[in-house]
């Protein structure tokens, strides 16, 4: 596409000023951040701006010191100007490495062996390696890489542990280079560049707009040493015109990189030099490009290159629409009903519309932070044609666009905002949702059971049968019926987690209850030991963690019944806002949630008081022979709805629970429940948001 101006659709919004984006995030079923109440954008974007690597200190940071691009098709790589794309050239293979001109450890210069031997070693660590292969003194030379770094101060630490790593003498370098000058032509920078190289300086040919070259002298990381490296050139090379590169000059320094790091043939390595203004765009046309190091995905529209904090940013820009078909893809099953897909796409397409800057430089990420966006591996033609159907659709509240947040499933009743984030407003209130159960359908129930060795865990059902009789108690007894049957520590087949014993065909076994299996409407999580908890709760909470941790009650709800205060030994353990208590307890999947100990339980006196009973007290037990006490493992109790649980000597605790995710907004298993059942798209989001308007703009 070398030399293709190609016209682009309007866009809104800005990162630095230098061409309009929309504004637009999304929300992640099960691991959503607070919203901004009071930031609304204009319904008619087009385009937004997904931010897929980049450093934004505490609101995003995902970096990689490289990004592998690629094309079934062609790429092209140029700027946005006046609205429409400029290309300065084509990349040849369809294919190419990106980073930026950043303070890095230069770690080793020389033969091709020791070098890979070098990336080899780094490979392992935090300093990951680049190896370029360049000219100098007339021959080939291997050049190992390692960072990118924000500053000269953390680059310089990373020298000690790279040269202890690698054995060899690294040195830090960076973005500030001498300048020989403009060039009209690729061919005439790279004579200059070779002459240059030929007498032992690293020089490169840089690309700094369509048609305009120049070759660059040095990568040193301070003044002092670019002025040092003056004084050398000078002597050894005295007819070269210098002049010192702006840092804030955007240009793409052009580089050849081995395949040592990225497992293929060596390819076109291109590092963006400038500021944080400073970016270029790479088109792929109608094909998408695919961004390796994103598990290889390919994605529609643009990729734009830059810089934030010394670190690549890449940002994929795309039209909303096409945008929604991954994203409604990836959050929902496409083998719904249509007006569930539907729902899904307007609620998805408002919360976009409302957002604003979020992330500075992009308006979503494409991790939990955001909403699911898998590129085009997540599209399907069911889902497509719900977007399309609803094009433009949004829920209105007010005359403004609502913040539509949506979780995966709501447990039954979605939540109040009180009890997710201490904020909200009219649109939100909680519902019945009990279209969530159809989140269970052909599941398969599980057998919470005791074993003779006083051990509990779950059997699934089918792996099972009943025995005739109950005990004393009137509790139900199982066998199972193939040998070495896995008893697992929560109804959930978890492959990496270690069976609590081998049940065997004959041997009887008390049925505590019978529970569905963990899935995304009911759940068991644990048990967790006191410590596993302290450790969950720190920077979760925020006073101090308890030294030790007895008891762990639920001492307030919400109007949904979710969890609003937990106490731990009576203190309370108190979070900026409720729906923190999912990850400071370990990463639950929501707040309407009991939790049980099984080490002690709680007895109700005729007076209205509560006792903790631990196991290792023992337990009073009033017979018609009198009373006695029973202490050691395996002692069951029940309470009045005839749950049953065992009580041991050691105390951990398990969470029982309804829901995955903050149960805010649409519950997306409760529309598709809805859906079943024969609403339709604005019936089903005028459930589950209160006194709104479902329009087109």
């Amino acid at each position: 596409m070398s030399g293709e101006t190609l016209n682009r659709k309007k866009t809104f919004g800005a990162w630095t000023g230098g061409f309009k984006r929309a504004a637009v995030i999304m929300v992640l079923a099960t691991a959503c951040i607070p919203w901004s109440s009071g930031v609304h954008a204009a319904a008619a974007q087009e385009d937004i701006r997904v931010v897929i690597f980049a450093d934004l200190g505490s609101k995003y940071k995902a970096t990689v010191p490289a990004v592998t691009l690629k094309s079934s098709g062609s790429l092209s790589v140029g700027q946005n100007s006046g609205g429409s794309f400029q290309a300065w050239m084509g990349l040849p293979d369809s294919t190419a490495r990106f980073s930026v001109d950043s303070y890095r450890v230069k770690v080793f210069e020389g033969n091709e062996a020791t070098a890979i031997k070098a990336a080899q070693a780094l490979q392992k660590t935090n300093d990951k390696p680049t190896v370029f292969i360049g000219s100098k003194n007339g021959s080939s030379v291997y050049q190992v890489y390692a960072g990118l770094y924000a500053s000269e101060q953390s680059a310089q630490a990373a020298v000690q542990r790279i040269s202890l790593a690698t054995g060899a003498q690294a040195e830090v370098k960076g973005n500030k280079h001498w300048s020989t000058g403009s060039y009209g032509t690729e061919q005439e920078a790279n004579l200059v560049r070779t002459t240059i190289a030929a007498a032992g300086f690293d020089a490169f040919t840089v690309i700094q707009s369509r048609g305009q070259y120049a070759v660059w002298v040095g990568e040193e990381s301070n003044d002092s040493k670019l002025s040092a490296l003056k004084t050398e050139l000078e002597s050894k090379q005295p007819r070269l015109t210098l002049s010192k590169v702006n840092t804030t000059q955007t240009g793409l320094i052009l580089r050849q990189e081995a395949g040592v790091t990225t497992g293929s043939q060596a390819m076109s390595h291109y590092m963006l030099s400038g500021s944080n203004n400073s970016k270029v765009i790479v088109n792929g046309g109608n094909n998408g490009i695919q961004v390796v190091e994103r598990s290889q995905r390919i994605y529609r529209g643009d990729m734009e290159i830059g810089m934030t904090s010394g670190q690549l940013a890449l940002v994929n820009e795309v039209p909303l629409e096409q945008y929604l078909y991954s994203v409604v893809g990836a959050e929902v099953y496409s083998s719904w009903p249509d007006e569930a897909l539907k729902a899904q796409a307007v609620a998805a397409r408002s919360y976009a519309l409302a957002q604003g800057n979020r992330f500075q430089i992009g308006n979503v990420v494409d991790g939990t932070l955001s909403q699911a966006y898998n590129g085009k591996s997540s599209e399907h033609a069911n889902v497509n044609e719900a977007v399309e159907a609803t094009a433009g659709e949004v829920i209105k509240s007010g005359g403004k666009v609502v913040e539509a947040v949506f979780s995966s499933n709501a447990g039954g009743v979605t939540a109040d905002a009180s009890e997710v984030w201490n904020s909200g407003g009219e649109a939100f209130a909680s519902v019945d949702s009990s279209g969530d159960t159809s989140a269970q359908k052909g599941a398969q129930e599980w057998y919470h059971v005791l074993l003779s060795s006083g051990k509990t865990g779950y059997i699934r059902e089918d792996n099972a049968k009943e025995l005739e009789g109950v005990t004393e108690a009137g509790l139900d007894k199982i066998t199972v019926t193939a040998e070495n049957t896995n008893v697992r520590p929560i109804p959930q087949i978890q492959s990496t987690v270690t069976p609590v014993a081998k049940a065997q065909p004959g041997e009887e076994m008390i049925v505590l209850e019978k529970v569905p299996q963990s899935g995304d409407y009911a759940w068991v999580r644990g048990p967790f030991t006191a410590a596993q908890i302290a450790k969950s709760l720190q920077g979760k909470i925020t006073g101090t963690v308890p030294s030790s941790i007895n008891h762990l009650d639920v001492t307030k709800r919400g109007p949904s019944g979710r969890v609003l205060e937990v106490e731990a030994d009576g203190t309370p353990l108190k979070v900026k806002y409720p729906d923190m208590y999912r990850s400071a307890m370990g990463g639950l999947p929501s707040t309407l949630f009991d939790i049980a100990s099984t080490g002690s339980y709680t007895v109700l006196g005729a007076d209205g008081v509560t006792t903790h009973i631990s196991g290792t007290q023992g337990t009073q037990i009033l017979s018609a022979s009198g009373t006695s006490t029973s202490s050691g493992n395996g002692v069951v109790v029940m309470n009045e709805d005839r749950h049953a649980r065992v009580i041991d000597k050691t105390q951990s605790f398990i969470f029982t629970g309804k829901g995955n995710g903050h149960g805010l907004g649409l519950s997306q298993w409760g529309a598709n429940g809805l859906a079943e059942q024969g609403y339709d798209y604005k019936k089903i989001l005028q459930h589950y948001y209160k006194n709104v308007d479902i329009v087109k703009d």
